[in-house]
């Protein structure tokens, strides 16, 4: 099984659990909240388990 899954989608994963929350990292990423929502979705897809 190879997985597919990005760095951006890591760093993303990295600063919500550091920050322990979406909306400042969202801010801190400079991202939208939708954005960074849906890569830690795909993120928990390609994984098959939630993250958080």
């Amino acid at each position: 099984m190879t997985s597919s899954f990005t760095l951006v989608q890591l760093r993303y994963f990295a600063t919500v659990a550091r920050l322990e929350h979406m909306t400042a990292a969202a801010t801190e990423l400079n991202v939208t909240q939708s954005t960074l929502s849906s890569a830690i979705a795909q993120l928990e897809a390609e994984l098959g388990c939630p993250s958080l």
